[in-house]
């Protein structure tokens, strides 16, 4: 009894395991929401928003 209860539970494991190697294709996303966000040309960091950028040289 116990080696069937095993058996099956690594049969269960193995069918997991191929869906799990099965790969769907991915759906594609618009370019807004994968560009990078901008930074500052002068000291290189991030822009948060649409105002200037905190150093100044903006």
């Amino acid at each position: 009894m116990i080696v069937k209860i095993v058996t099956l539970f690594l049969i269960a494991m193995a069918v997991l395991a191929m869906f799990g190697r099965l790969r769907l294709p991915k759906p594609r996303r618009p370019a807004a929401l994968t560009r990078r966000p901008a930074k500052c040309p002068h000291c290189g960091r991030h822009r948060i928003g649409r105002g200037p950028c905190p150093c100044g040289k903006d």
